[in-house]
């Protein structure tokens, strides 16, 4: 089972396109990812080989790398998806049915360490435009751009029939237009407006609208086409947009992937480049649903890296490229499935050497500290009820009701035998609670009242009576002249 299983051939011919570009460097420039520079060997024996026999294909890959697989830290298996480059009906011209524009990068949009003259621009980071000479401000975003922050600039490369076809486009990268004429237009990423990718089939599961287990391309299609008002907020929630440019391929070559070279179907897959080198094989296994959306079909096969996207993130984690039209995007819109990632090393790279240069995520904390330091969110403060006033009058008239045997009342009142009643600090005496009827004295305490103002005093010797002050007379003196 496993490795076994599967034809290689392929996967060595995918391999091959992906060394090109690889073995065509003279001098390759260090790479601080895991695999480093370590493919240029296998690669310039790949090209030097002109390999069509399955057995042989077996024996080069196991002659050059050794397996070794991965996960998340704590985790035994990984995570795929699907993709695909969609097909869709559009114009050259804007027409009542084709009103929906398809944008090429705007000249005003900035990345700092690139420039219009480059040929693509990453996938993610900040994105700014300039406004005047200077001053950078974030991009628009998808709802700016959708209400014609742009329009009008001669940005337009096509002309589609919804915002949904559009949106479908923008998560999978590319698209194959068909014009009313009969010919293609082929349209691949050039660059987004900086804003994070957020998915809108999370958002119908949040919302309890879709159900998680249901969840699909099509449904969120579905759902879209039968609720365009709905649709349209849902749309805004993903803030990100992403500009196109038109590629010179034949109808039938397969979409360009960020390495640059042409995808396989079934061969490719896009993987996080902040991780990853593009051409590295992986050899992934599981039970997806590729023959239906209840089907565990086996899938066992070696895939070779060659793209990447904005969703892709984590060492264990692929877009398995499925190819171009209807059919392959109702297979890629159904897998969200866990799988088993082997990543073949090539045999020049020393895992355990490589691996002492490789920096590491910090440590958990302790259950200590995590007690000690808790992650919950603080508790908010609750408004303080105002204290009531209550008047002199009614403080009277409860002092009246009150009964004359009050023991506790007047022990703490009374200066403490330990002290002399000299240095007792004045005492007054508060209205204790009244029973009913009288509510107003038993709900709401008295305030505590001045010494000198007070109705009621306790005792008379903790009370100093008022001496008179005596006057100061002040004599004028004149100046002497």
């Amino acid at each position: 089972m496993g490795w076994a299983d599967d034809d290689p051939l392929p996967a060595f011919k995918t391999f091959r396109t992906s060394c090109k570009p690889i073995a065509a460097q003279k001098s390759p420039i260090a790479d601080s990812k895991a695999l480093g520079t370590s493919l240029r060997d296998p690669c310039i024996a790949a090209r030097a080989e002109d390999i069509s026999e399955s057995a042989k294909a077996r024996e080069f890959f196991e002659k050059n790398f050794t397996p070794l697989q991965i996960s998340r830290i704590g985790e035994d298996a990984g995570f795929v998806t699907g993709y695909y480059e969609p097909i869709v009906d559009g114009s050259r011209v804007q027409t009542d049915v084709y009103n929906v524009p398809v944008y090429r990068r705007p000249s005003n949009l900035f990345v700092r360490g690139y420039s219009q003259a480059n040929a693509s621009m990453p996938n993610k980071g900040q994105v700014f435009r300039k406004v005047g000479r200077r001053k950078l401000v974030p991009y628009y975003d998808r709802a700016e751009i959708e209400d014609g922050a742009i329009a009008g600039r001669g940005l337009e490369v096509v002309w589609l029939k919804s915002q949904t076809d559009l949106l479908f486009i923008q998560i999978q990268g590319s698209a194959r237009i068909k014009l009313e004429d009969g010919s293609i237009v082929r349209i691949n990423y050039d660059a987004h407006n900086g804003y994070p990718y957020t998915p809108v089939g999370r958002v119908l599961i949040e919302r309890n609208i879709i159900p998680k287990d249901q969840m699909s391309m099509q449904k969120i299609r579905e759902y879209m086409e039968t609720s365009p008002d709905a649709a349209k907020e849902l749309r805004r929630f993903n803030r990100s947009y992403v500009f196109f440019r038109e590629v010179k391929l034949a109808a039938d070559d397969e979409a360009v992937g960020a390495q640059g070279v042409p995808l396989t179907a079934g061969r490719s897959i896009a993987v996080d480049k902040s991780l990853h080198v593009y051409g590295t094989p992986f050899f992934i296994e599981g039970n997806l649903p590729i023959e239906s959306d209840t089907s565990n079909t086996p899938f066992r096969k070696l895939m070779i890296a060659q793209d990447t996207g904005s969703a892709i993130i984590g060492p264990a984690r692929a877009d398995i490229y499925f190819g171009a039209g209807a059919d392959a995007g109702r297979v890629a819109g159904r897998l969200k499935n866990p799988a088993r990632f082997v990543m073949l090393l090539p045999n020049s790279l020393d895992p355990v050497a490589r691996g002492k240069t490789m920096p590491l995520p910090e440590d958990r904390p302790s259950a200590t500290i995590a007690k000690l330091f808790p992650q919950t969110e603080p508790a908010k403060e609750t408004p303080k009820e105002p204290v009531k006033e209550v008047s002199k009058e009614t403080s009277k008239d409860a002092s009246k009701e009150q009964p004359k045997d009050s023991s506790k009342d007047s022990a703490k009142s009374a200066p403490s035998k330990d002290q002399p009643a000299a240095a007792q600090t004045p005492t007054v005496a508060t209205a204790p609670a009244v029973a009913a009827p009288a509510p107003v004295a038993q709900a709401v305490p008295l305030p505590e009242a001045r010494p000198k103002t007070a109705p009621d005093v306790a005792s008379a010797a903790t009370v100093k009576p008022d001496t008179p002050r005596r006057k100061r007379h002040h004599r004028r003196y004149r100046h002497r002249q």
